[in-house]
């Protein structure tokens, strides 16, 4: 028998998550049966996403959601022996049972300079989510300029150099001036505080005078408004994310862009990586290379201990990490 720890959602957050509103649980799980396997987590994942998803398909009461990175130390299966990665959705748990039809094993590849928790990053759903942006949904072509706003983060840090990869001019915005000189070390051509700019029309007038042909959007809100006024005739906008809006305890209300939508003709599509899923095996290889290149740099903001899981998932949605936010269980 081994005991497991979980975080539940005590209750659903009304505005900004609190401590109050996690629970931790202890209990005891069942020794695996025939084709069962008892998984242990090593890096556990908080991503933006959570937040709204905590409302539209969470409970209270229920586990919190999410991915993480599994070791096998038990098992009764022989897909997975001891030993052995997975990522798995188990969400945030120490310990689980899985019969193996929900895992995904870490690629058979996978070097062993490279640490396991860029399965849940760079080369995970936050890499796969860049790189579908990019080449599904704005089929980013070389020569276009490229701007994406909370772009020091998991997803937007590896849209801006995928895209560079591809021979686009890239505009990043970020928060702090931090996270500001990490886009310039990722090779962004241009990158502004979007906190301290005196004006956001004119930091993006300034960073592309002749416009945008396509926007990698993670943040919506008032920056969606303006940056939309930027766009090129025919321009192509992604909608990955809007977090300006996520612990909003009163939704926002306009402005409504449809006119300048029609004036310009733009193309603006909401996307989930998982369409693309039986591109994965493909696109985490692709991934994987670039870092090998040096192409694909990435950086990780880890909080070590299960413990800390709802400081770290409140840190990341305050824009405390640059990259990938990511607990060492």
């Amino acid at each position: 028998m081994v005991q497991a720890k979980s975080w539940t959602l005590a209750k659903h957050f009304d505005g900004f998550p609190k401590d109050s509103d996690f629970h931790l649980k202890v209990e005891e799980l069942p020794e695996p049966r025939d084709g069962e396997v008892l998984l242990e987590s090593v890096f556990l994942s908080v991503d933006p996403y959570m937040r709204p998803y905590s409302r539209s398909r969470m409970k209270e009461g229920d586990v919190m959601i999410g991915t993480q990175v599994a070791k096998v130390i038990q098992s009764k299966n022989p897909a997975f022996p001891v030993g052995s990665h997975v990522v798995s959705s188990y969400g945030w748990r120490t310990h689980a049972v899985s019969d193996g039809t929900d895992l995904t094993p870490i690629m058979p590849s996978w070097p062993q300079d490279v640490s396991l928790s860029l399965a849940l990053g760079t080369v995970g759903m936050p890499g796969l989510t860049a790189l579908y942006g990019i080449e599904e949904v704005l089929a980013l072509q070389k020569g276009e300029t490229l701007l994406v706003n909370a772009a020091a983060g998991a997803v937007g840090s590896v849209v801006g150099q995928i895209a560079k990869i591809k021979g686009c001019k890239v505009v990043g915005s970020a928060g702090s001036d931090a996270k500001v000189a990490y886009l310039k070390e990722l090779g962004f051509d241009e990158a502004f505080n979007y906190k301290t700019v005196s004006s956001l029309d004119e930091a993006l007038k300034k960073a592309s005078p002749d416009g945008y042909d396509c926007l990698f959007e993670n943040v919506g809100g008032h920056f969606s408004t303006v940056a939309l006024q930027h766009m090129k005739n025919f321009g192509r906008i992604a909608v990955c994310g809007s977090i300006s809006v996520y612990n909003d305890a009163t939704p926002q209300t306009g402005p409504y862009p449809h006119l300048m939508i029609i004036f310009k003709q733009l193309k603006m599509e909401g996307f989930l990586q998982s369409r693309w899923a039986h591109k994965h095996p493909e696109s985490l290889k692709r991934l994987m290379a670039w870092v090998k290149e040096g192409k694909l740099q990435h950086r990780e903001h880890v909080t070590k201990g299960f413990e800390n899981m709802p400081a770290a998932f409140m840190g990341m949605l305050q824009g405390e990490n640059t990259g990938k936010a990511v607990i060492a269980a």
